[in-house]
């Protein structure tokens, strides 16, 4: 028997959770179960689906502190983040208990100019989820909360290192649907693969290397998917701003959380003299407070495993070996976990690892370029395209640049970092592939399109 562990990154010989890994015939049980069910929650009436949904949002509430203090042991989330993460699942739930209250397809005119022709969504029967381990409750429920509330049925593959916060999850929502509408089945790349193999629509966050394999899988089954890929994103500065102010925005969105965030800031591309801005960038990311995510004034927590920190370390040391200069970080942190000093690279060749890939961790590079066109054409200039933002306050700039972006999530004076749930969420290129997620989107995407054409009756 294969066992999944998670263990918490600031500790490492602490095990949160160890449980047997889902097998295939396991799965395949699950599927079963969650096909029953899903046939009586399909034809629940909204106002059903909704009071369900908003009990999970109940439930989620109360549990707030220990699934708070559980995400910060888990995956090293500092717990200002844990804790707004938890706020967040719960307004998702709520978000979508209301949403089964949309309409649901149109009235058209018939073309013999007589009887009725409509469209009509429905739910396409059962879901595979596949979830990463950085946000252990949000990125579930705002696949899984759309998906229920449209009448699917639920099977959701978390990362191993999440894997408590899924199962405490599942214990919170179980009692408030249907029994086996919901399961979780922890593994790792094999119960990820029999859940994509028994569901009738498929959505992933990971990595490009794992999406694409999924993709294809769902694809050679002929099942709907949408996957989450990951970014290169880039901030681009402008002469203009308010250097010390954009510095500590940036930081943020390259180092909170360690970076291990798909749209951290990976890139900052300074348009003209970059010299000013790299250093209001340093000190701002030297102030930030690195260590224990349990403490309140902690930003930068643990990478989540000792392979992510080395990835870290090693795309430091190859960047001052290809002549780059390291401003600040570029080691490891003290004390038994997986602490890394937040890191700056400048003066890296255009086609260095940490210009072209995403390095999941605290590390971002700085160049600078002559103009906004240059800026535009760097930012570009990857495989990715999930997040970019822009500071300046030249509006016909600002806009220049979000015209001419080939990200997905665009952000003027904001960092490359949040998102709303309320609205379509995806990228392009290697970002993303299929449709987006949540807001209004995610009904497109559990639901299929029906068209109906009503005739009056044939009469001789």
């Amino acid at each position: 028997m294969s066992i999944v562990q998670s263990a918490s990154p600031q500790k490492p010989d602490d095990v949160v959770v160890s449980v047997a890994e889902a097998t295939a015939g396991d799965v395949a049980k699950a599927a079963r179960l969650a096909r029953d069910a899903q046939r009586g929650w399909a034809a629940a009436t909204p106002a059903e689906r909704a009071n369900a949904l908003h009990a999970a949002a109940d439930a989620v509430a109360a549990a707030a502190d220990g699934l708070t203090a559980l995400a910060v042991r888990e995956v090293g989330k500092p717990v200002a983040e844990a804790r707004g993460e938890v706020a967040r699942s719960v307004a998702i739930l709520r978000y979508y208990a209301q949403q089964v209250f949309d309409p649901v397809g149109a009235v058209h005119e018939s073309s013999s100019g007589a009887g009725l022709a409509y469209t009509r969504r429905r739910p396409r029967g059962l879901t595979g989820l596949v979830t990463p381990w950085n946000f252990p409750l949000a990125i579930p429920l705002w696949k899984a909360a759309p998906a229920l509330a449209f009448g699917n049925g639920v099977l959701l593959k978390p990362a191993p290192q999440a894997t408590a916060s899924a199962l405490r999850l599942a214990e919170l929502l179980t009692p408030h649907l249907p029994e086996g509408l919901l399961a979780v089945l922890p593994g790792d790349a094999e119960a990820g693969q029999a859940v994509i193999e028994a569901s009738d629509v498929v959505s992933f966050t990971g990595s490009a290397a794992v999406g694409s394999i999924v993709a294809s899988a769902a694809a050679a089954r002929g099942v709907p998917v949408q996957c989450e890929m990951g970014g290169q994103n880039p901030s681009v500065v402008l002469p203009d701003v308010d250097v010390e102010a954009v510095a500590r925005q940036v930081a943020y969105a390259a180092f909170g959380y360690a970076g291990q965030k798909c749209t951290a800031t990976k890139r900052v591309i300074v348009v003209g003299d970059a010299a000013r801005f790299a250093d209001a960038l340093v000190a701002a990311t030297e102030a930030l407070v690195c260590g224990d995510p349990a403490d309140p004034t902690t930003t930068v927590g643990p990478v989540i495993e000792q392979g992510a920190r080395d990835r870290v370390l090693d795309a430091s040391l190859g960047g001052a070996a290809a002549g780059g200069r390291v401003l600040t970080g570029g080691r490891a942190g003290t004390g038994a976990g997986w602490f890394v000093a937040p890191t700056i690279v400048d003066n890296l060749p255009v086609d260095h690892l940490l210009l072209r890939e995403e390095v999941f961790g605290p590390i971002c590079a700085l160049t600078q370029v002559d103009s906004v066109a240059d800026a535009l054409e760097a930012a570009n200039n990857v495989r990715y395209g999930l997040a970019a933002s822009v500071f300046t306050a030249d509006l016909d700039a600002a806009l220049r640049f979000a015209d001419g972006s080939a990200a997905g999530q665009i952000k003027i004076n904001a960092p490359t970092t949040g998102v709303d749930f309320y609205l379509p969420f995806g990228g392009e290129r290697d970002s993303s592939l299929g449709p987006r997620e949540q807001g209004k989107a995610a009904q497109e995407f559990y639901t299929s399109l029906h068209t109906v054409t009503a005739a009056a009756p044939v009469r001789a």
